[in-house]
């Protein structure tokens, strides 16, 4: 894997704060779309429509490294494309199977799936301050996912519906959660390997393109139509493209040129904080004193991470 030389002009740890609010934008604007669209359909027009706002710069700009690509990196590309277009399309079913406790609880294991890859895959060996961050992040994440499902009275904690098997569409809808968190790490890990020798641009408009062809393949086979939508919820797909997916994920995908996949995931758990502000900010809805604890000790944990991660 090729590292880079020069730092960069702007500082990874900052780049990454900014993408956790671009990206934190997604769920309000999902919550939104969903009105009319289905979700399969909202991930696959999302990502469509920012491979194509790619295409111009891609072409124009990059048409020298598209045309010298090597075959392994091409099937890299192809398989981070299929990675993230399965982690959107399992995380999202999911939801329907399942709760939404059960679901955020397994999909926020991303960073200890990439943890554990990342020696074997990249090399690149995970310190003891790392681990701990991770930890406390995951706590974290594990106490905003629980919010919706438990309840405290007294010294008794009730969890009722977490993780019930007791039914097929439950076991199948956790199980898709956890491949959502497996689909998430292998796109983060591939993005580590590749992004060193590869321009952000070129990257991201050959991953989201790939992404978008598979969701839409998946959102025709289900029978769910891509056009005919009014033209507020257009606007949300559109909205969707431009914040949390270009604004978004590409500052993660930058920063995987920069610092390790490892420290990148953790940052991701950084969601539930800006999504909690938005929601005070335009749907009113103020968090409740577990999404406080749990943001807390999510900022903590990538603070512990960042500290070993930006001495990298």
């Amino acid at each position: 894997m090729t590292h880079p030389t020069s730092q960069p002009r702007i500082s990874p740890p900052l780049a990454l704060l900014f993408g956790i609010l671009a990206v934190s934008t997604s769920s309000i604007f999902v919550r939104f779309a969903q009105q009319e669209a289905p979700s399969l359909v909202i991930a696959a027009v999302r990502l469509a429509l920012a491979a194509l706002i790619l295409a111009a710069p891609a072409l124009m700009r990059r048409r020298a490294e598209l045309t010298t690509l090597t075959g392994r990196q091409l099937r890299l590309l192809a398989l981070s494309g299929v990675f993230l277009a399965l982690h959107f399309a399992s995380w999202i079913t999911s939801l329907e199977l399942t709760t939404v406790a059960s679901s955020v609880v397994l999909v926020t294991t991303t960073p200890l799936w990439v943890a554990i890859l990342s020696p074997f895959v990249l090399h690149e060996r995970i310190a003891p301050a790392v681990w701990v961050g991770m930890v406390v992040a995951l706590a974290g994440g594990l106490i905003v996912g629980l919010r919706e499902s438990c309840q405290i009275t007294g010294f008794q904690l009730s969890c009722g519906g977490l993780f019930d098997l007791s039914t097929g569409a439950s076991l199948q809808g956790n199980l898709l959660a956890l491949v959502g968190a497996w689909m998430a790490a292998g796109y983060l890990t591939i993005g580590r390997q590749v992004r060193g020798s590869l321009s952000l641009v070129t990257y991201t408009f050959l991953v989201y393109g790939v992404a978008a062809v598979v969701l839409v393949m998946l959102a025709l086979a289900a029978g769910q139509p891509l056009v005919g939508y009014s033209p507020q919820t257009v606007g949300w797909l559109v909205a969707l493209a431009v914040i949390p997916q270009l604004l978004g994920h590409s500052t993660f995908n930058w920063a995987l040129r920069y610092l390790p996949a490892a420290y990148v995931s953790i940052a991701l758990l950084g969601e539930p904080i800006g999504t909690t502000i938005l929601a005070m900010l335009f749907l009113r809805e103020s968090p409740a004193p577990a999404e406080v604890l749990g943001g807390v000790l999510i900022l903590a944990g990538i603070y512990l991470a960042a500290q070993r991660s930006g001495k990298s």
